[in-house]
């Protein structure tokens, strides 16, 4: 079973005027290279994506991370179609390879939101060949300190985006507004 998973840079807030930058993710080959993957690997990974559901999904992120939020005491984040829909952009973009798996273009999505808000952050995973890859990505963002700090920070609002493409990668993109 392949097993491969990538978790992106958080960003805590976001000031609209400041740039955004990404980096490299330590012990991460980018998908969009030239090396070869072994095509058991991924016919055995497009087997288990296959009955994934992407709108099931990007319900089950949002009641897990509110479920941890809710556990630590915090109130409950409130799902909004808009926000959801340019997650589930990005999360498309990365799959189709459109766009290399990063926070790119995150002040562009979140300023496309017809919503005032005073501050933004996103949670980006990407994994392949997991029986749970909502459970797997939802743990690593928990377990990373950036992402940890946007699950439980001062946001009232979400979208989740889910995206698998055609090797059976899944791409999760999770942003939240506080306004």
């Amino acid at each position: 079973m392949i097993r491969q998973t990538a978790y992106g840079i958080a960003f805590a807030s976001l000031v609209l005027a400041s740039g955004l930058a990404s980096a490299p993710i330590a012990g991460y080959e980018s998908a969009h290279d030239s090396t070869p993957v072994e095509p058991v690997l991924i016919a055995k990974a497009q087997q288990m994506t296959a009955s994934l559901n992407p709108n099931e999904l990007e319900k089950s992120v949002f009641n897990r991370i509110n479920q941890y939020r809710e556990s630590k005491g915090l109130s409950k984040l409130r799902l909004d179609s808009r926000i959801s829909q340019q997650a589930r952009i990005h999360s498309q973009n990365m799959a189709n390879r459109r766009v290399p798996f990063s926070h790119n273009g995150f002040e562009g999505r979140v300023k496309a939101l017809p919503i005032k808000f005073r501050s933004a952050a996103e949670n980006v995973a990407f994994n392949q060949g997991y029986d749970d890859p909502v459970g797997e990505a939802v743990r690593g963002w928990i377990n990373s300190h950036e992402h940890h700090v946007n699950i439980k920070g001062k946001y009232n609002l979400t979208g989740v985006g889910v995206a698998i493409n055609r090797d059976g990668e899944v791409y999760l993109t999770q942003i939240f507004i506080y306004q």
